[in-house]
């Protein structure tokens, strides 16, 4: 069988392909890498959140503006930058942190996406759709029942509690490991943002444990209301549940002391009768 050389359609056709399979994966990483990253603070056409809705941002900015503030917004800052400077006040003094793993060629593929998502009439990265209607007693309840473990979240992740604590969640409070989160929805600006960030947790810890665990669209609102609830009422008052933790280690020590006393009184008894008994002995 003769092989036929290549035609020039044929070796454009290939040309084009090598040329256009980097350009695809470069689009696919840049938005994995903003959904896992930035979509709890930014959206494309969404609104604000913590930061700035990035819709047409490279029409507002220049792109070395833009490179040099991704890789390194604190330096901005500390030199003054004015815009720099706008955009923490505006965002309540939240500073935008330093991504690991950022680079000149990622954020040169970020800013292409920005841009290709500006261009659509809604970009995947709107940002979760949030109802506005007014929190339920009912909302708060769940929430709690979420937060402390008391009802287990639907995709089968670790209760809140676990890391976290909310100003008068009682008993033992909450775990140590993530922040004490009672004024966490001020902190983020209210329930949208709380909701993204929920919906897509950017730290490195949550990425690990709810990766393949995620909560449900159903658990995030009723979760905001009771961060509400608790960020608004500055958390109950954890008196009760201090005094219930005493109260225990006292009833604890207390049982353990009864325990060692009966244990060793028995010992000490026949330590004595043996000696006692060895005492006639010798007598006799």
């Amino acid at each position: 069988m003769r092989l036929q050389p290549p035609t020039r359609l044929g070796l454009g056709l290939a040309l084009g392909l090598l040329i256009a399979a980097p350009t695809a994966a470069s689009a696919q990483d840049a938005a994995a890498f903003f959904k896992q990253n930035c979509t709890s603070c930014h959206t494309i056409g969404g609104g604000r959140l913590t930061g700035p809705d990035l819709k047409d941002v490279t029409k507002s900015r220049d792109r070395a503006w833009l490179t040099d503030f991704v890789l390194a917004p604190q330096a901005a800052l500390d030199r003054g930058d004015p815009y720099a400077l706008q955009l923490q006040q505006e965002a309540r003094g939240v500073v935008m942190p330093q991504v690991a793993g950022i680079n000149r060629d990622l954020v040169s593929a970020l800013l292409d996406l920005i841009e290709a998502e500006s261009a659509l009439p809604k970009s995947q990265f709107a940002g979760v759709q949030v109802s506005d209607r007014p929190f339920t007693a009912a909302d708060v309840q769940l929430g709690t029942e979420l937060f402390r473990g008391q009802r287990r979240l639907g995709g089968g992740g670790p209760s809140c509690v676990s890391c976290h604590t909310v100003r008068g969640t009682g008993g033992l409070g909450g775990g140590q490991l993530g922040p004490d989160l009672t004024k966490v929805y001020e902190r983020l600006q209210w329930r949208k943002a709380l909701a993204t960030w929920l919906n897509a947790p950017p730290t490195a810890t949550m990425q690990t444990v709810f990766a393949k665990t995620p909560i449900a669209e159903t658990e995030v609102l009723p979760l905001v209301a009771y961060f509400e609830a608790a960020a608004r009422n500055g958390g109950e008052d954890d008196r009760a549940g201090l005094i219930q933790f005493v109260l225990l280690g006292l009833g604890a020590a207390a049982l353990g002391l009864g325990v060692m006393d009966s244990a060793w009184k028995t010992r000490f008894r026949s330590v004595r009768r043996a000696l006692v008994e060895r005492r006639r002995g010798a007598r006799s």
